[in-house]
Formats: structure tokens, sequence, C-alpha cells
């Protein structure tokens, strides 16, 4: 970056407060989801039910994404988001006021409403600092929020809606909100380098301009890309706490301990991999993680053998996923360029939304429930939809890998508009 006001005082800096941001962001978003089987105890509704409540979350934050591409490029990212993340804040502390489904599911929509700009536009930060080289490593340090929000929010979480009722962990990730969003938005630096890029355009040059990155081939398979990636795993995310508890037998005083095990396992992993899609690719490394999370999903939720350990189960789980979301993440972020990269993500992040809430219903739809307290029904026809999308996936990341490669060799010997077909 030429201007000094925007020079952060280092990429690691700057990709530090970004995942602090994203911890909270992810927090609210994954702890509803392990807490759901207390959450349909507390309200009164089906555990088959769950699915509906981060769907809600999701849907929400596939409008505000598809509003945002609009805009977000036309204002400093820093003050995006601060907006973004005060609205979720205020979302977040609502769902423990909640007083049935419906309020609940009112409250997750007002925290995806912003939740989803907030994810974009933070992507966008890191995209816009780190350069293509070593980004594989740096976005899979910010994505390691995920991992830290399981490591230490949802175990915390879990203990906490255990021993004081299922509120407290709507009130605690509000207040902890509330102290690292206000950190990381004060040492931030000002940035607006993408404006003097051509970011700031008047609302019909923006329309045209989504038009013509929604009319791109690389960004039609890219962006069918995400929407099978999430659709695959969140119609089985919402229901594995329910189902480990309910079909399994696993003790729920143990939950937390699962969900801190799998966390670690995906923050180990997450690190590994964006190291080695760096140096070979996100096709191979999303071929091997797409074949391991198939095998881990097919044993775990389809022909489950008796004794089969649920803590050695979720673990491979949660690896197997880092494979594939690392790469995934990775080979997206080089589709854009960077004077429309927030308006890319901001689509990209409502595809994505609006791909888990599909999934998450969908999986609501299918599940059914014996008598309250016992077994999810259907979970087998759940898992077989998630094991078919997921190895669809390869495919997909070979034909955006293959347009992005050549569209780069292709600018590498005549550079292109920004806009120009791929």
């Amino acid at each position: 970056m030429s201007n000094t006001e925007e020079r952060p005082r280092s990429e690691g800096l700057i990709v530090l407060l970004v995942g602090a941001i994203q911890f909270i962001n992810i927090l609210d978003f994954v702890v509803p989801m392990p807490m759901g089987p207390d959450l349909a105890k507390g309200l009164g509704f089906g555990s088959n039910q769950i699915g509906l409540v981060g769907g809600a979350y999701t849907a929400a934050a596939a409008v505000s994404g598809l509003v945002g591409s609009f805009f977000l490029d036309r204002f400093d990212r820093r003050k995006v988001v601060a907006v973004a993340m005060t609205g979720l804040v205020l979302g977040t502390a609502a769902g423990g006021l909640a007083t049935s489904l419906a309020t609940l599911m009112a409250a997750r929509i007002v925290a995806g409403l912003f939740g989803g700009p907030a994810t974009s536009v933070s992507m966008s930060i890191v995209a816009d600092v780190v350069p293509v080289e070593h980004r594989g490593a740096a976005l899979a340090k910010v994505m390691a929020a995920f991992s830290v929000a399981q490591i230490l929010g949802v175990p915390i979480a879990l203990e906490l809606s255990r021993h004081l009722g299922w509120r407290a962990p709507f009130f605690v990730t509000a207040g902890a909100g509330v102290l690292v969003v206000g950190t990381a938005i004060s040492a931030l630096p000002p940035m607006r380098a993408h404006l003097q890029r051509g970011g700031h355009v008047p609302f019909q040059e923006a329309l045209r301009q989504v038009k013509e990155i929604v009319a791109r081939p690389i960004v039609q398979v890219s962006y069918l890309t995400t929407a099978v990636t999430m659709a695959g795993g969140f119609i089985l995310i919402p229901n594995i706490s329910a189902y480990v508890q309910d079909n399994i037998g696993y003790p729920r005083e143990r939950l937390w301990m699962l969900y801190l095990a799998g966390g670690i396992a995906s923050l180990a992993s997450m690190q590994l991999v964006g190291r080695l899609v760096d140096r070979y690719g996100a096709f191979r490394i999303g071929l091997f993680g797409s074949l391991a999370l198939s095998v881990t999903v097919y044993v775990g939720f389809i022909d489950y053998p008796a004794g089969f350990p649920v803590m050695a189960l979720y673990i491979l789980f949660m690896t197997s996923a880092a494979f594939r979301n690392v790469s995934y993440n990775t080979l997206a972020s080089r589709v854009p360029q960077p004077q429309w990269r927030a308006r890319f993500m901001s689509l990209q992040s409502s595809v994505q939304h609006l791909a888990s809430a599909a999934g998450a219903s969908a999986g609501s739809w299918i599940l059914g429930n014996t008598p309250p307290g016992q077994k999810l029904l259907h979970v087998d026809v759940v898992a077989e939809i998630c094991v078919l999308l997921t190895l669809a996936l390869p495919l997909l990341l070979r034909a955006v890998e293959n347009r992005v490669n050549a569209r780069d060799r292709a600018q590498g010997a005549a550079p292109r508009s920004a806009l120009a077909p791929s």
C-alpha cells in the first residue's frame, strides 16, 4: 500500500485483530448449535427443529450480504466492521431474552443481519493486506478463530448453560463482544486503499458491476462451490449435539470435552492445511479433505459401529472438515480483483449463508423425533446427502482452480481491466 496512513505495523497484527473480531462473530454463530438440546428443552420445541435456529441466522446473513454487496466497497472497512459488530452484539444479547422458538429465531435474525457483513469485510481486510503468496497461511490463522471459539467458547458456554441456564451464554458472549470488538476496532488502522482503486462508486454503477461479476463463469463456479460446501455441512452440523446425546448416548455433562477436543484438532490441522494449500494447491488438499470427511460421516452417522468412540469420531470430523474448508476459502480469495473484493466476498457470504440456511432447514424437515428426550429419526438420510455433496466438491475445486490459474497466467502476460470477462 502506498498510503502510509493505512500501512499497518505488521501483517501479523492485522491478522490477529481480524481474528479477534471473527472469534466473537463465530462464537455467536456456533454456540447455539451444540446448545441446541438445551434450547429445545428450555423453550419447549423438538430437537429436530434445532436446525431452524441456525437457519434463521444464516438466512438473515444471506440477505444482508446481498444488500451489502452494493455499498460495502464505498466505505472504510474499519468503520463497516465497527457498525456490523455492534449490531451483532445487540442481536446476541437479545437471544438471551427469548421466550419461545419464534422470539429466539427473531433474535438470531438480527444477529445474522449484522454478522454476515462482518464476516465478508473482515476477510476482505486480510485479502487486502496479505499478498497472495502466503494468504493461505494468513486465512488459516483467521479461520482458526473457529477452532479457538470451540476450544474456549463452546465448552464454557455448554457449562454455563448446564449450571446457570441456557440464557447465560448469550449474555456472556455479548459482554465479551463489547470488550473484544472495542479493542480491535480502536487498534485497526484506517482501511481506505481500496477506494483509491475504484471501490467508491454510485449505486447504479455498483449494480452494473455486481451483474458483471455474477455473469463471469469463474464467479459462478466459485459460488456454486460455496453453496455445495455449506449446504453439505449444515444439513448435518446443527444436529450433531442432539445425535450424539440422544442416539448414541453421549453424556451431557461430558459434552464440553467433545467440543474442546474437536476444536483443538481443528486448530492444529488448520495451521498445517494453510501451508499445504499454499504449496500443493487447493484441489489436492480439498480432495483429501472431502474423501476423509465422507468416510467419517458414513462411519459416524450412517453405519455407526457399536462402541466406536464418539470423541474419535468428532475429532476426525473436525480435522477432515478443516482440510476441506481451508482449501475452499483460500481458493475463493483468489477469484476477485482488489477493487471489488469486498463486493465479491459479500455476495459470496450471501451465497454461503443462504446455502447454510437451506441445508439446516432441509435437515430439520427430514429429521423426526420419537417422544421427547429420545432418538432423532432419519439421521442416515441426512448423512447420505452430506456425503453426496461432499464428494461433489473436489470437481468444483478443480474447475475453479483451473480457471483462476489460467486467468492469472493471462494477466501476467497482458494484464486486463478489473472487470474484464474471465
